[in-house]
């Protein structure tokens, strides 16, 4: 059976193949549990730049990202925008809307047309109610991605902050990038205060430590893209 978000996809927007009663925040159900999921979920469209939640509004939805690509970012008090990440289809977001308290602590706008496939607070509550197991397996499975992401905060604490800073651009290349042969090539601009959020340090620090990675031959600068040259299949897949 095709994908419902099919229908409703943008055009040549790359439709994650993962469908929401697939994502790991799901993980372990039935399959007729996951089918109730796909018929419930609310699918809708956003524009480029269009904003899908401001940073302290109250949480009421949790979505998959289907297609596009969503920046989530932080305002200081002087007005500048600060990028903490950038999620791809297939990312998941608002999985605190279950908590009642919860607001937004960021501001998510979109990169380029994309669409999202999820569900309000009370359509999820309402689903659970009629299918108990789903809310149970719910909770085992945020508590097991609290795990990994504890362990995943270790690389944070590397002492080689080029180390550090190489990881995160693997990570990013990963996740958004496009494989050349043994490059990973980054095709969208990603500046030096967007990477200090990213990595955790200081801005001038980034600077050092890039200009450390470019001298190494690890990290080549084309314009405002960036290739990570030699990457082993396996050292991405470890990120």
């Amino acid at each position: 059976m095709a994908c419902i978000c099919e229908e409703k996809a943008v055009k040549g927007g790359g439709l994650s193949h993962i469908c929401i009663g697939h994502h790991w925040v799901f993980a372990n159900l039935s399959q007729e549990e996951k089918s109730s999921l796909a018929r419930a979920a609310l699918r809708r469209k956003f524009k480029k730049g269009e904003i899908i939640f401001n940073e302290g509004d109250n949480s009421n939805e949790m979505f998959l990202i289907k297609t596009g690509r969503v920046k989530l970012s932080k305002f200081t008090e002087a007005g500048s925008e600060l990028t903490l990440d950038i999620r791809k289809a297939g990312d998941f977001l608002g999985e605190n809307t279950l908590n009642d308290s919860f607001s937004y602590p960021v501001t998510a706008s979109c990169m380029e047309e994309s669409l999202t496939c999820g569900y309000s607070r009370s359509a999820f509550e309402k689903l659970v109610m009629e299918n108990p197991n789903i809310g149970l397996q719910v909770i085992r499975n945020l508590s097991q991605r609290i795990e990994w992401l504890t362990a995943r905060a270790g690389t944070l604490s590397l002492n080689n902050l080029e180390e550090r800073l190489y990881k995160v651009l693997i990570t990013i290349a990963h996740e958004h990038g496009v494989r050349q042969d043994d490059n990973i090539v980054i095709q969208f601009p990603i500046t030096h205060e967007e990477l200090s959020f990213l990595a955790g340090v200081h801005r001038v620090t980034i600077t050092r430590a890039m200009k450390a990675l470019k001298l190494a031959g690890k990290v080549i600068q084309k314009g405002k893209t960036l290739v990570l040259s030699s990457v082993p299949v396996n050292l991405q897949e470890q990120t």
